[in-house]
């Protein structure tokens, strides 16, 4: 499994969260950085399904396990273990970044569980966020910046793609085409092939038999192709393994995680 936040309510990479305020934050800055030491153990990232096409070119796109399952994008096979970034956290090559990971600081959050608006949170334990002298303003005298309003618009927009996750999720529970994942691997001079259990993946089998009614439904609203860019991504599995094998994290057999969305 993969590490947890200190807080297990708060979603994967998120120490704490707090509120942005104008008082308290005044002068503070967000600054870019070329490196995020928060993945460096991270094998499994959230996944909205706006992002499949894009994801599936360079990760295995899965589904977690457990009663409601969501999409993962694999940069690891093992817990621990991320072959896509580099000891410090930098990217080894120039990949396509899940939305997750560029959201990072920052999320929507309800402040009040009344009520169903949502605040512009981030995780005070963040290297990007703080009172530097260098870096984008936050906020111009007590209105949020220019900066600060894009940063509202991405959140607005991952919220929007979950949505979106969701209901092609609920979609792909009712028509019963999960099941539960499987890959084995074999290796040159190894007894044993590696065995991967723990997620879930379309079962092919039953998506050949679908009626064409069903099927002309899920071509018309996309849905045929997002379950296709996750079939064809599963090929990158052993790309995976090899990155491993490559960098003497010799795999073993793991379960990938069910991280809480934020």
């Amino acid at each position: 499994m993969a590490s947890a936040p200190q807080n297990a309510n708060l979603p994967i990479f998120y120490q704490d969260l707090i509120p942005l305020s104008s008082q308290e934050h005044a002068t503070w800055r967000a600054r870019a950085l070329d490196k995020a030491p928060f993945l460096i153990n991270q094998h499994a990232v959230p996944l909205t399904s706006d992002e499949f096409i894009s994801a599936s070119r360079h990760y295995p796109i899965v589904f977690s396990a457990g009663e409601n399952p969501v999409p993962l994008a694999l940069m690891g096979l093992n817990e621990g273990v991320n072959v896509f970034v580099d000891a410090e956290g930098k990217l080894i090559n120039p990949v396509y970044v899940p939305a997750y990971i560029r959201r990072y600081p920052f999320l929507l959050a309800k402040l009040r569980q009344d009520s169903d608006e949502l605040s512009l949170c981030f995780d005070p334990s963040a290297e990007a966020i703080g009172d530097f002298a260098e870096g984008d303003p936050l906020f111009t005298g007590d209105q949020p910046s220019e900066h600060t309003q894009a940063i509202l618009g991405f959140c607005e927009q991952f919220e929007q793609a979950g949505l979106r996750t969701g209901q092609f999720m609920e979609e792909l529970a009712k028509s019963g085409l999960l099941m539960d994942g499987e890959v084995s691997i074999e290796v040159q001079d190894a007894a044993q092939p590696f065995v991967y259990r723990g997620f879930r993946m379309v079962d092919e089998a039953k998506l050949r038999e679908l009626r064409g009614d069903v099927l002309r439904k899920m071509t018309q609203n996309g849905m045929l192709a997002l379950i296709f860019a996750h079939l064809f991504s599963l090929q990158l599995m052993r790309e995976i393994f090899g990155a491993q094998v490559s960098a003497g994290k010799m795999p073993q057999v793991t379960a990938a995680p069910a991280p809480v969305l934020g």
